[in-house]
């Protein structure tokens, strides 16, 4: 097969798998030319790139909403030792089968929720979880997930967030007849979003940057770092005080 042939041949494959939401450049040929948010998500990628070491050997790495593969392909540039990539979705799944081919590198990907991890029956080195949460009915289900099954060390995490970026200053607790802590600007909040957001019905939950971090905090997570847009790396804490194998309180 001559070269105008096989680009012609790989262009085909490509497209039938369209629409990709990741910009990837597979063998000179651009997955998501017209993207609206240009070259995504290597843009992104550059902002928060220095939070992972240049080297992962020896480790072990889960990319969970791997989407069409980039973190995933990123991972194994960088010298991962295995990498596991999760989606729901089995076009996105096929999609990172084929750039992963392309690209020569051997990542496992299966059709699994976050909610199922627990299947996978291992913990990772470095867990992946990058523009997930806020589509979850569950989000906080799902940190408490991550952190008792699969997160044996780091966590680079992201979220949409939006309010205020201040981050109040808070006691461990407040009595019962303190309402006006609930007022402050960097208080820990949470919003429900009915019906749609951005023209997306699976954008669920949007926190604020307080709020996210309580999440993160509450799930067992130490942060080690952060970025301006949204990045967090974090590291797994010791047992938290709540679990999802604590009993659970009566209800009348």
């Amino acid at each position: 097969m001559n070269e105008a042939a096989a680009t012609t041949g790989l262009e085909s494959r490509i497209r039938a798998l369209g629409p990709w939401f990741h910009n990837l450049d597979l063998g000179g040929i651009r997955t998501a030319p017209e993207h609206f948010l240009g070259d995504y998500p290597n843009f992104k990628w550059q902002h928060f790139r220095h939070l992972v070491p240049e080297d992962m050997s020896g480790r072990t790495v889960l990319d969970i909403g791997c989407n069409a593969g980039f973190y995933s392909l990123e991972m194994k540039r960088r010298r991962a030792e295995r990498v596991v990539g999760i989606d729901s979705d089995p076009r996105y799944l096929a999609q990172a089968r084929l750039a992963a081919e392309i690209a020569g590198h051997d990542i496992e990907f299966r059709q699994l929720s976050v909610y199922e991890v627990g299947a996978l029956k291992e913990k990772f080195d470095f867990v992946i979880f990058m523009g997930v949460l806020y589509h979850l009915r569950h989000p906080l289900l799902a940190l408490d997930l991550l952190h008792e099954t699969v997160v044996g060390g780091d966590l680079l995490f992201q979220s949409m967030l939006r309010g205020s970026n201040r981050v109040a200053d808070l006691a461990p607790d407040y009595p019962f007849e303190q309402e006006a802590v609930f007022e402050q600007e960097g208080y820990p909040r949470m919003v429900f979003v009915e019906n749609n957001y951005a023209g997306d019905p699976t954008n669920w939950w949007i926190p604020n940057r307080a709020g996210m971090e309580a999440m993160l905090r509450s799930a067992g997570f130490e942060i080690v770092d952060a970025t301006d847009d949204e990045v967090y790396l974090c590291h797994r804490g010791g047992e938290v005080a709540w679990s999802l194998h604590s009993p659970q309180p009566a209800f009348l």
